[in-house]
C-alpha cells in the first residue's frame, strides 16, 4: 500500500478529451540530475531563433537549439531547422526517456527560459513531419514554470494548469496535439532559468509520409 501511494506521488496522469498527459516527478537519479543543468547550460549551442509571426520576422522570447539525427529536419513558422549532431549528455537522456516511454526519438528541441520574461505562446506541435499523433516527452530542469493547456475546439472544456518542477518528465500522447493547445506564459516573480528538453520523432527527410 505504501509503495502504491509513493507511485501516485511521483506520477500523475490526465485522461483528457482527445489526448493523454502524464507527469513523472524526480525522473532522473540524483547522481545524474545534480550536475545536469549546469552542464547543458554551458554545452548546448543556444541561439535566439527568428520566426515568421503574423507576416513579420521576430525573435522568439527564449533561447533554443535543435539536436538530432542528420535527417531529422523540422519546419516551423516558415523556418527550416537542421539539427546539430547529438552530444553525449543528450544521448544518455534519450536512452533513459525511451526506456520510460517505450518509444523511439530521433531529435530533441531544447529551450532555455532565462527568467520569467521568457515564454512560449499558445501552440500545438502538430507539424506534418511529426506524424499523425505525435508523442512528445519533455524533461524540465531548473526553475518551476506553469504549463497551461486549453481545448482547441470546445471552449466549455476546463483549462489545465500544471506546475512543472525541476527534474520532471511530461509525456504528451494520443491526439493531444490535434485537440489541445499549450503555452508557458510569462511570470514576473520567476527569476531563475529553466531548461526544457522535448524529445520527439520527426519523419526523416526524404522518407514517405505515414
Amino acid at each position: 500500500m505504501q509503495a502504491d501511494l509513493f507511485a501516485l506521488e511521483i506520477q500523475q496522469h490526465w485522461d483528457l478529451p482527445g489526448g493523454e498527459l502524464t507527469l513523472i516527478r524526480d525522473f532522473l537519479p540524483p547522481a545524474l540530475h545534480e550536475t545536469l543543468f549546469d552542464l547543458l547550460l554551458g554545452r548546448l549551442v543556444w541561439e535566439q531563433s527568428i520566426l515568421r509571426m503574423a507576416g513579420k520576422m521576430v525573435r522568439i522570447p527564449r533561447l533554443n537549439v535543435w539536436y538530432g539525427d542528420q535527417n531529422a529536419i523540422y519546419h516551423y513558422s516558415g523556418i527550416r531547422f537542421k539539427p546539430l549532431p547529438w552530444i553525449e549528455p543528450l544521448l544518455i537522456l534519450r536512452e533513459l526517456i525511451e526506456h520510460q516511454c517505450g518509444r523511439k526519438f530521433n531529435s530533441v528541441l531544447a529551450n532555455l527560459y532565462r527568467n520569467g520574461e521568457d515564454s512560449v505562446a499558445w501552440h500545438a506541435d502538430d507539424e506534418p513531419e511529426l506524424g499523425k499523433d505525435p508523442f512528445i516527452a519533455a524533461l524540465s530542469l531548473g526553475e518551476v514554470r506553469c504549463f497551461q493547456l486549453k481545448h482547441r475546439h470546445d471552449a466549455s472544456v476546463a483549462r489545465i494548469a500544471i506546475d512543472l518542477p525541476d527534474n520532471s518528465l511530461l509525456l504528451m500522447g494520443g491526439s493531444l496535439q490535434h485537440n489541445w493547445l499549450h503555452q508557458l506564459p510569462k511570470r514576473r516573480r520567476v527569476n531563475g532559468p529553466r531548461i526544457s528538453l522535448t524529445y520527439r520523432w520527426v519523419r526523416p527527410a526524404g522518407s514517405a509520409k505515414g
